[in-house]
């Protein structure tokens, strides 16, 4: 049970949104009972501990949230966060979203080479870009359900243009490879200060 419950903490912990039952016992190949008792207990697990974190249960979805005495740090970190300046991992982010953009967070990971989770989180709480999911194909199963994130129309007004398509260099910069190539150059540059 102890792996079962590992597993269950590491995608809540990854994971933006609540996570089903059903969503959890597909992934991890387990009947959905045994992931349901699993859940049950870590969500004791945390209440008995008093750890920043808790894990809660609405219904029949998990999710890992920070604990509701920490609120006031929490809001004070959100809100520093928020207001701000962009990192340089958010700025990239921002960069290949409004590129590449409706795109995925396994695509943004994949380019990246990081989980941008936070940093997605991050942009999300300040308008720059929202998620939208995207409904399976007939015969997938819900799993497949997949969210994609765009700039707002925000970001757009922001940089004074009409369009993302008149950001500089759009249609070079749109196709698949030119952005992981620049990112990879980029990398190398902070490794190697020599290269310019």
């Amino acid at each position: 049970m102890s792996k079962i419950k590992s597993k269950i903490e590491s995608l809540l912990f990854i994971s933006a949104k609540p996570m089903s039952v059903k969503q959890l016992s597909d992934l991890l190949g387990k009947k959905v009972d045994e992931v349901k008792r699993a859940g049950n207990e870590l969500v004791e697990d945390y209440k008995k501990d008093q750890k920043g974190i808790q894990i809660i249960k609405n219904g029949s979805k998990f999710q890992m949230v920070s604990s509701p005495e920490n609120a006031k740090i929490i809001q004070e970190f959100i809100k520093d966060e928020t207001t701000g300046e962009l990192s340089r991992p958010s700025l990239e982010t921002l960069t290949i979203i409004a590129y590449r953009g409706p795109i995925s967070k396994a695509e943004l990971n994949q380019i990246r080479g990081v989980n941008c989770a936070l940093i997605l989180r991050n942009l999300l709480l300040r308008g720059l870009i929202e998620a939208k999911n995207i409904k399976p194909k007939e015969g997938e199963e819900e799993l497949s359900l997949n969210t994609l994130y765009s700039v707002t129309f925000d970001f757009i007004r922001y940089l004074g243009i009409n369009d993302v398509k008149e950001l500089p260099d759009f249609e070079k910069l749109n196709r698949t490879s030119v952005i992981e190539e620049i990112l990879d150059d980029e990398d190398k540059k902070i490794m190697n200060p020599a290269i310019t």
